[in-house]
């Protein structure tokens, strides 16, 4: 209970900035979903949006800008083995031998 007024205003004052700048991302990709630039590269934009939109949640709302590293190394291992698991339907359709 040792927070002064001073640092709760910074930290709402933090909170509504990364929500502003969320509200803008979430602008941007609506507005990207408007121009056409190839299916691809809308998709490829809209993911990287999110990516950076999701990355400032966990980072701000979920509070692990101030964690130690142990958890952005379990993080880390978590998105590897997600990613691994993403691409194992790929290795499927790749497989020489189709029954």
């Amino acid at each position: 209970m040792g927070d002064s007024v001073e640092d709760i205003k910074k930290h709402v004052r933090t909170y509504v900035m990364v929500f502003v700048v969320l509200l803008f991302l979430t602008g941007v990709t609506v507005g990207i979903s408007y121009v056409d630039m190839g299916h691809t590269m809308n998709i490829v934009l809209a993911l990287v949006i999110a990516t950076i939109k999701a990355s400032l949640v966990a980072a701000y709302f979920m509070h692990l800008i101030s964690e130690k590293k142990l958890i952005y190394y379990t993080l880390l291992i978590a998105a590897l083995f997600f990613i691994g698991l993403m691409f194992l339907p790929t290795g499927q359709s790749l497989d020489p031998i189709h029954l």
